[in-house]
Order: C-alpha cells, then sequence, then structure tokens
C-alpha cells in the first residue's frame, strides 16, 4: 500500500544509537501469534501485542501514567511500553523501521516530526485511521509536513516565569511592573541586593535548552532563519549577563529544566522560568508561594513562547501494516479522542490540544487559569522551517552556549552567534 519511493527512503535510512537494537526487540512481528481475540489481523494473522514508546522514563511500569496507557489497550491486546529519553527516540525509530521492527505507536516531541515524517518513519494519518480533526492549528502544526498529517498532539504545555512571592515582597519588588527586560533586570537586581539569589533557567545544549532560549530570542523580534542578528545577539547578551552578574547560577549552562526548577524550590531564588507542566505542583508548595506570569518580551508586553509536547504518531510498518495501523488507531482514539483529551493530558501535566477541552480543563482546575492565553498563543517551533528546524536549532544552541559561557562579555556573545550562523 506503500509506494516505491518510500520504500526506497527507508531502506536508505542509516543506522543510529544503539539502544535502539534493545527496542527494537520488543517488536510486534515477534509477538504476532494466531488468535481468536480482537486483536486487528490481517492475511489469517491476529496481533495480540501493541508496542508504545514515549519519552517518560520517569514514569516507571507502577506509574499512573503507566496504567492509564495499558487501560487503552484494544481487547485482547497486551500494550507493551518502552521508554527512552527525548533525544534518543527519533534514532532508535530510524533503526527500528529500517529493521521491520517499528512500534506500534510512537510518542515523539513535536520538533522531531517534520524530520521523522521527511525521513519516510511515519505512516500518513489518513492511512491509520488517525482523526485529526479539532484540535487547535497553533498546536497541531508540527503535525503536518509538505502537506501530509501524520499525528496529533497527546497535548501541549509552554513557558512561563515562576516568582516566589515571598521574596518579592521582601526586596519590595512589585511583580505586576515586570513587563520588560529592563524591568526585569530591575528586578533580579533588587532581590540580589536584598541578600536573595535571581532567576533559574535551563541553558543546557540541545532542543531542551533552545526551547527555553526561545522566547528571550523571539521577544527579541529575532528569525531562526538568521541566527546572526543583532536581535539574536542582544537575546544572547541578556541571558549572559545574568551569568556574569550572578543573577543566574553557572550552573545553568548544563542544568535542563528538572534541575533548574530543583533550585527554585529550594527557596533562595525569586525566579524561575520554566514549564506550565510544573504548575500543579507549584501550587501544592508549602514552603512559599510560587506564582505564574507571562515571559516579557524586550521591550514590552508577553513574549511569544514555544509549544512543548509530544505528538502521538504511527511507524511505517513493512509487515502487516493493516493489522498494526487497525491496533494503532484504537489506542491513539483512546489517548486523544475528545472524551479523553483532558484526562490524558492531566496524567502528563499538560494541556488539552482542543480549545474546547481545555476550557473545560481550566474551569476544573483554576490552577491552569493563568496560563490559558500562554498556549492560545503560543507558536510551533518547526512551524515555520519544518525539517529545516534541526539544523537551526543546533546553531541556536551552540551560539547559547558560547553566550551562557561568556558570562557577560559582550565580544564574545556577539563571536558566538556570527559563529554559530556561519556553520
Amino acid at each position: 500500500m506503500f509506494t516505491t519511493q518510500r520504500t526506497l527512503r527507508i531502506l536508505s535510512l542509516t543506522a543510529a544509537a544503539a539502544l535502539a537494537t534493545t527496542l527494537a526487540a520488543c517488536s510486534s512481528d515477534d509477538d504476532a501469534t494466531p488468535s481468536s481475540s480482537d486483536g486487528a489481523s490481517a492475511g489469517g494473522k491476529t496481533l495480540t501485542t501493541l508496542n508504545i514508546w514515549d519519552p517518560y522514563p520517569q514514569y516507571d511500569d507502577s506509574s499512573d501514567w503507566a496504567t492509564y496507557v495499558q487501560s487503552c489497550a484494544p481487547s485482547g491486546v497486551t500494550v507493551k511500553r518502552t521508554s527512552a529519553a527525548t533525544a534518543d527516540l527519533l534514532n532508535n525509530l530510524t533503526t527500528a523501521v529500517k529493521a521491520g521492527n517499528a512500534p506500534d505507536v510512537i510518542l515523539l516531541d513535536n520538533p522531531a516530526v517534520p524530520d521523522a515524517a521527511s525521513a519516510g518513519l511515519l505512516a500518513p494519518a489518513d492511512e491509520v485511521g488517525i482523526d485529526t480533526s479539532g484540535f487547535d492549528a497553533n498546536l497541531a502544526g508540527p503535525g503536518t509536513v509538505d502537506g501530509t498529517t501524520y499525528g496529533v498532539p497527546i497535548g501541549a504545555n509552554t513557558l512561563g516565569l515562576y516568582y516566589n512571592e515571598d521574596i518579592l515582597k521582601d526586596a519590595g519588588v512589585d511583580p505586576a511592573s515586570i513587563t520588560s527586560w529592563d524591568t526585569l533586570n530591575a528586578a533580579l537586581e533588587k532581590v540580589t541586593k536584598a541578600g536573595h539569589k535571581g532567576i533559574t533557567f535551563s541553558g543546557i545544549a540541545g532542543e531542551e535548552g533552545v526551547f527555553q532560549f526561545q522566547p528571550w530570542f523571539w521577544g527579541a523580534g529575532a528569525d531562526l532563519k538568521d541566527i546572526g542578528s543583532d536581535q539574536a545577539v542582544a537575546a544572547g547578551q541578556l541571558v549572559s549577563d545574568w551569568i556574569g552578574k550572578g543573577y543566574a547560577p553557572k550552573s545553568a549552562a548544563t542544568d535542563n529544566q528538572s534541575a533548574s526548577w530543583d533550585l527554585f524550590l529550594t527557596g533562595d531564588y525569586a525566579f524561575a522560568e520554566n514549564g506550565s507542566w510544573f504548575a500543579q505542583a507549584a501550587a501544592k508548595l508549602t514552603d512559599f508561594k510560587a506564582v505564574a506570569m507571562a515571559l516579557p518580551g524586550k521591550d514590552g508586553g508577553a513574549a511569544p513562547v514555544p509549544t512543548g509536547g509530544e505528538f502521538v504518531l504511527a511507524p511505517l510498518q513493512k509487515d502487516d501494516a493493516d493489522a498494526h495501523y487497525a491496533n494503532a488507531k484504537k489506542v491513539i482514539d483512546c489517548l486523544v479522542g475528545a472524551e479523553n483529551q483532558v484526562k490524558t493530558a492531566g496524567m502528563l501535566g499538560y494541556f488539552a490540544a482542543n480549545k474546547d477541552e481545555r476550557a473545560k480543563q481550566i474551569a476544573a482546575d483554576p490552577v491552569w487559569a493563568p496560563w490559558a492565553s500562554a498556549i492560545e498563543a503560543a507558536q510551533g517551533r518547526t512551524s515555520e522551517l519544518g525539517a529545516d528546524y534541526t539544523a537551526a536549532s543546533a546553531q541556536l544552541s551552540t551560539a547559547l552556549q558560547g553566550a551562557l559561557n561568556a558570562a557577560g562579555d559582550s565580544a564574545k556573545v556577539k563571536d558566538a552567534f556570527t559563529q554559530a550562523a556561519q556553520s
């Protein structure tokens, strides 16, 4: 049912990470046995095992998430869930599709979807029977590549600025006054002079650090097509100065989002740039009150923020494709069908990717209210560049690392962005 051109793309894929060998061992092909159960069948063969890969190794087999995924198994089908780090999944999928051992369902970070689609690793949504209607355009965008839709968001998240209300009161900072970079820097100066620490954020090399840098990058008016622009350099200078002035820890260059959040939880820092997925945890803090607000743009107003979250997709299958896709459709319908979107998103600390369902979610739990406008205005990281985003992100990561290590040295910051743009 697939063209010769697509088959050739699959055969030409290069081998990738060693971890893929382990994941590929979980192939549905090995577990497919004749049965009278309700598992999907093709050509007389019934598939009674469905493999799903996700990027949530923090949720073990006893977690609510794992139990929830198991509950989506079609009648007579056993779900085998395998987790790996976000950075590994695309390479693992490349090897698995080439070997004919692809999982039935995969959850990929949204910037990886165009790469996976362009490499011929994914089955189009209409061939699988995935319902792609009803999702917000800004959140669903990464799932469509060159006019073909491959998957839908499992949910969505984005970034904001948390603040420690006690510290701001002690330092005499009114959070309502923080509307631009200048006012944020003034607040950081006040809290540090009052004996507190400034701000935590994740600047780690790779997509995670780029994700956290993009609000400052876009908030300066910078464009991913021009990493070396004056606007891009200004964003790099902002975060570099935070390191140089002692507002942010030097570890920001290597901290992931969990590590930077843990620093904020010490109660020592006034601010934390971090994700909406921490909103529920923030609301339950007892040592201090953490409040969320929009990240400010350079000259005022809220900064544009990137959409985060994964897409649920059906990888391309070489053998028994119809049976694999039938099982995949049932699980995907269970996870992102209208009646379950809020429950699924809540399991992950995400927003539902459908405006009407999200309204129900916000009404049921006011902790989400401060984030409503941000998620509606968030923009897809790959929406403009598609598969070319990967190269741009790599350039931006290199520039960001150089800027953070420059610790405020303006010449070194500019050089970091200029060289990254030329790479």
